[in-house]
């Protein structure tokens, strides 16, 4: 089973996020803030990971640049997460190694055509 990793400071967001994944077949891990998801990813690098722009300790892409760092960290399939449309923010995060983007506020059939986008699921797999 794949491992995918839920990187965000809200509780909600997480909760909500890991049981669409759940859903789909993945194991989930979540994390509150990029410290402890990097420490997380030094013992086990997951397949593919929900990433907040907008967290404590450290921004989303300041944790992406520093998880690119990791080894074995290239096939991870990163979905970046924002709730502002800010093209020059989303850029760099793409150079960082951000695989897709989504928008908040999203729902179960957005997510899971982002999950599509990146070829962790099946296009046509169900949402509900």
């Amino acid at each position: 089973m794949k491992v995918f990793l839920v990187l965000d400071d809200s509780p909600v967001i997480r909760k909500v996020t890991s049981r669409i994944l759940t859903d789909l077949g993945f194991t989930v891990v979540e994390a509150s803030d990029g410290v402890e998801a990097l420490e997380m990813c030094h013992h086990n690098i997951p397949d593919a990971m929900f990433v907040d722009w907008l967290l404590p300790t450290m921004m989303g892409l300041e944790f992406i640049e520093e998880f690119r760092k990791l080894e074995n960290s290239a096939s991870t399939r990163i979905l970046y997460c924002t709730s502002e449309l800010v093209i020059p923010e989303m850029t760099r995060a793409k150079r960082a190694g951000a695989h897709g983007f989504m928008m908040k506020p999203f729902n179960r059939e957005i997510l899971t055509h982002k999950i599509a986008q990146l070829e962790l699921v099946d296009a046509q797999q169900d949402a509900a």
